[in-house]
């Protein structure tokens, strides 16, 4: 127990020493700004928005005072809770179930308590560093421990913009939401090394990959100063240059396809590479313990990411009703895929295939739920489904890396198809909703000028940023946890199963 936390001790001074080592290109400078976050796209539909929204113009000083709406404020509330039910317990029984009885606790443990590092973490500087005006690739130090979120002199609480002009939501209600999107991002890379790493080694590389990479990638992808800031077309390119980096390239990501999935799954692949296989891995049966939990915590899954996909619209409006439809849909159609899939390859149709197929659809059409029509989504979802199927089987193979949970096969490979594929079928020639095209008039690009090609290229470069960045970071932080604290436990350990030899209980007895 000294030991851990110790371990905890050296993680969070080596998180917060971030502090002092981050440049911020420019600074806050009106009290009463608000930043906000999405894709250049509808103002109603982009990915997880913003922190505190631009000031208006001195001209329009004597407008009213946006005050949230309390449907829009209930909508994310629902939603944050939403996302909570698929970290804990979906998440965590999903994983529990695919790895041994002995080691069922010790994924309960990793799941949980880094979902409960990270929520910590996020409101001490997490917040301020990633949805803060600071340069093109981090924020700045505006809100460390949520400060400012309250105004003791006006005795109000500070608002967040969303994706349309005078329409705000309690700036609290955004941060306790992309809390969850953080936390839930961390904890999926956990399943990629499950059954052999230390736990006090998940929790210090937790800290290390959080900093370093989720931070500015959610910054580089979602934050910008919200569409109350482009006033006049006077101001619009300097508006633009305080964004993130890939919002400023036109990066479509509605609820975390780079952000959340590749982000994780480049960490999990390089955690499988570094923390080495399983002993026994290929020769003794590794098969899931209990698919029935696995499928509650598929199922559980499904029902949360409604509020994760139709909570990130911001909004209780069109955008949300069309990322929740879509996140139905293309998900049912995954599961189809992947069944099919299945038939093909072995003659059969596994409940494990069924679940995972769940999954891959949920991945593959988070960075387009609110960008595309109904029928991009469908598509979506059969692709992904297919293209998952081939990543937990072909593309591990050719990896030759224990991925235990397949993090890459399926958040890897479902987030690179979503991603890409939002850019196609974005185009309202394909049904989509098309993309903001001026943010100071609210019009969108019409038909004839949208170009897939153009848009693909975008998000291409969006993937290829995300996979490089994770990588690096990753590689870096698991080196500096091996030569500290070690990254995996005595083959002894690993034999006698983590649930026992790291945490002294046993999930099952007699």
């Amino acid at each position: 127990m000294k030991k851990l936390l110790a371990t905890l001790a050296l993680g969070l001074s080596l998180g917060l020493g971030v502090f002092g080592t981050a440049s911020v290109a420019t600074a806050q400078t009106a009290p009463a700004a608000v930043t906000a976050t999405a894709e250049a796209k509808p103002a109603e539909a982009a990915a997880p928005a913003a922190a505190p929204a631009a000031a208006a113009p001195a001209a329009a000083e004597a407008a009213p005072v946006p005050v949230p709406n309390k449907a829009d404020t209930g909508w994310m509330m629902l939603s944050t809770i939403l996302v909570i039910l698929m970290v804990i317990p979906g998440l965590a029984l999903f994983y529990g179930g695919l790895v041994r009885s002995k080691n069922m606790l010790s994924v309960l443990m990793q799941v949980v308590v880094t979902f409960s590092l990270i929520t910590v973490l996020w409101f001490v500087y997490g917040y301020s560093l990633a949805f803060t005006e600071g340069n093109a690739f981090i924020g700045g130090f505006d809100r460390l421990f949520m400060k400012g979120i309250w105004d003791n002199v006006a005795g109000t609480f500070a608002n967040a913009a969303t994706f349309s002009k005078g329409v705000v939501i309690p700036e609290i209600s955004f941060a306790a939401f992309q809390a969850t999107f953080a936390g839930i991002t961390c904890a999926l890379i956990v399943g990629a090394f499950a059954e052999r790493i230390k736990f006090s080694a998940v929790l210090a590389f937790m800290v290390l990959w959080f900093t370093f990479s989720y931070l500015p990638v959610a910054h580089m992808v979602w934050f910008w100063m919200g569409p109350d800031a482009y006033a006049s077309k006077e101001v619009v390119d300097e508006m633009t240059s305080k964004a993130g980096l890939l919002w400023q390239w036109g990066a479509l990501d509605f609820a975390g396809g780079t952000v959340v999935h590749i982000n994780a799954a480049v960490a999990g692949l390089v955690g499988a590479f570094m923390v080495g296989k399983r002993v026994g891995y290929g020769r003794e049966s590794m098969a899931p313990h209990s698919l029935t939990l696995t499928m509650v915590g598929a199922s559980l899954l499904w029902v949360g990411w409604f509020g994760f996909n139709a909570g990130s619209a911001l909004e209780a409006n069109g955008f949300a009703a069309l990322a929740f439809i879509n996140t139905l849909i293309a998900t049912a159609g995954a599961v189809l895929a992947w069944c099919v899939g299945e038939a093909l390859m072995r003659g059969k149709a596994s409940m494990l295939g069924a679940a995972s197929g769940a999954v891959a659809g949920l991945v593959a059409i988070t960075p387009a739920a609110g960008n595309v029509g109904l029928g991009g989504a469908l598509i979506i979802g059969f692709i992904g489904g297919f293209a998952c199927l081939w990543g937990v089987n072909g593309l591990k193979k050719m990896l030759g890396a224990d991925d235990s949970l397949d993090v890459f096969g399926v958040h890897g490979v479902g987030g690179i198809v979503g991603a890409l594929l939002t850019g196609v079928f974005n185009s309202p020639s394909l049904g989509g909703p098309s993309a903001m095209g001026d943010w100071v008039t609210m019009t969108m690009i019409t038909p004839d000028a949208y170009s897939i090609a153009a848009q693909v290229w975008t998000q291409a470069k969006a993937v290829l940023l995300t996979i490089v960045w994770s990588g690096v970071v990753s590689v870096v932080a698991f080196k500096i946890v091996d030569l500290t604290i070690g990254l995996r436990v005595t083959e002894e350990e690993e034999r006698e199963g983590l649930d026992i030899s790291s945490h002294g209980e046993s999930a099952y007895h007699g």
